[in-house]
């Protein structure tokens, strides 16, 4: 990172953290000169650029100031209690009709699962694969087809240990996309009939993973900011024979919670004592909007015991669907499974990534990005602030592209969503995060597309149609 960039990081993290808050003047040129050392020219670029961010606002012959991003603040979501027995899982259906509420272009993408495409470097990774195409050898195809491509593989492994996290290359297997991760992960460690442990709310992927093969859920509520509850999964664990955990331990979908490294480390002393697998899943690791980047609770897996799955669909190529496992005890299970079923993924895709990893600048791609997504954010909850009713509450994540939102309890958000699909705006109703499908009043909404006046427009409509309940 340049120097400026560094400088303005310190002061997004300032402001992010509340130290700076909103109408509050930043450090003048000359103060912040001298205070870090820095020349009044690595001052005014870092100012240009968290302006740009729309993090603070220049004020004629007064300075610089935190920008006021609403006029009040939403409070935080309170904690659903769970049930804390097992449930049957049926939520495809009403996923379903989500999903295909995104097929009309003209449709604010606010239900989405993925950024825009606009965030993604995509020409430069086409360039990546026609390189790949070229050089591309069809003894190496063969040879690397069931672990994945060997440069790829290496590329990942380098940025786990550059987190302090030395993975050995035989327990790493490339998958198509964190989806088929996940899902061979559960199966190598699961039988139809099974209870798994996931979050309340959870990814609706997650609950339809668990529909399709037959598995029970045991919902553990998600504090909105802290995480997964583990006091009530040490009594679920000690109670139920539940058989194996999926959570987020970072950025979790849909609340943005995170986990910090003491509850990651209880976490793991918790499935350890009742030898229960983990399976991690960390989609959103490299969308972090501070500069500390976190390391998942496989950093402390000594027994092999955490499942650990990732994707480059999120922070650098949707549609390429390449993900991977550092699977533990059961890459070996995991590679034979997937053997069965897709055998590998498309090999230019990985060649592709491989290269952009290796020469295309894959740290700064990543600062830009959680740049937008940091402003983005900002934004949409000014937007809610200023549209939604007062009773409001709204997570404010420190990374990823999503929004929680818990509405008053007169509202029905299936019924909103019905309401503001023939108003062209998509969301995601809270019911399709739950296997009891629960959050009747609460909904996720994405921010991961560039803020328009067409955006500010949506949430107002938004507003307008929760009043009518």
């Amino acid at each position: 990172m340049k120097r400026y960039e560094t400088f303005a990081d310190q002061i997004a993290e300032l402001i992010r953290e509340g130290v700076l808050a909103p109408g509050e003047r930043v450090p003048s040129v000359r103060q912040a000169s001298r205070q870090y050392g820095i020349s009044h020219s690595t001052v005014f670029q870092a100012y240009y650029l968290l302006e740009d961010r729309g993090l603070i606002v220049a004020r004629s012959r007064s300075g610089y100031y935190v920008r006021e991003q609403a006029r009040r603040v939403l409070h935080e979501p309170r904690m659903t209690p769970s049930r804390q027995e097992s449930a049957d899982v049926a939520v495809s259906e009403l996923v379903f009709s989500v999903l295909d509420s995104l097929q009309d272009p003209d449709t604010v993408p606010f239900g989405s699962a993925f950024p825009s495409p606009e965030l993604f470097p995509l020409a430069r990774l086409a360039r990546s694969m026609t390189k790949g195409l070229r050089e591309m050898s069809g003894n190496e195809v063969l040879k690397d087809m069931t672990a994945g491509d060997a440069d790829l593989r290496r590329q990942i492994v380098l940025r786990y240990t550059l987190k302090g996290m030395p993975l050995p290359p035989e327990e790493l297997v490339i998958t198509s996309g964190a989806m088929e991760a996940l899902n061979l992960g559960l199966q190598c460690v699961t039988e139809p009939g099974d209870l798994v442990a996931i979050e309340s709310p959870a990814f609706y992927a997650s609950l339809q993973i668990l529909e399709r093969l037959k598995l029970r859920a045991v919902e553990i509520p998600v504090h909105p900011r802290e995480g997964v509850d583990l006091d009530v999964l040490a009594d679920s664990l000690a109670r139920l024979p539940i058989k194996a955990c999926w959570f987020m331990s970072h950025l979790q979908n849909p609340l943005g919670a995170s986990l910090d490294d003491d509850r990651k480390r209880a976490l793991y002393a918790l499935i350890k004592r009742h030898r229960v697998p983990l399976i991690e899943d960390d989609a959103y690791a490299e969308l972090h909007f501070g500069t500390t980047p976190p390391k998942p609770v496989k950093q402390f897996d000594d027994a092999g015991l955490v499942i650990h799955c990732g994707s480059f669909s999120k922070s650098l190529a949707p549609g390429y669907r390449v993900g991977w496992v550092a699977a533990g005890r059961v890459a070996e299970a995991i590679s034979r499974l997937k053997l069965m079923t897709t055998i590998s993924p498309s090999v230019p895709a990985q060649m592709a990534i491989a290269d952009y990893l290796q020469h295309g600048g894959y740290d700064r791609h990543l600062r830009q990005l959680r740049h937008a997504l940091e402003t983005q954010q900002g934004r949409m909850l000014a937007a809610a602030a200023q549209h939604f009713p007062a009773e409001t509450r709204a997570t404010h994540p420190a990374g990823g592209y999503f929004l929680w939102f818990e509405l008053p309890e007169r509202v029905d958000s299936l019924r909103l969503f019905h309401l503001a699909r023939e108003r062209g705006i998509s969301l995601a109703p809270g019911p399709i995060f739950s296997a009891t499908q629960g959050f009747r009043h609460c909904l996720r909404l994405s921010y991961g597309h560039p803020w328009t006046p067409r955006s500010e427009a949506a949430m107002e409509t938004l507003g307008e149609l929760i009043e009518t309940f």
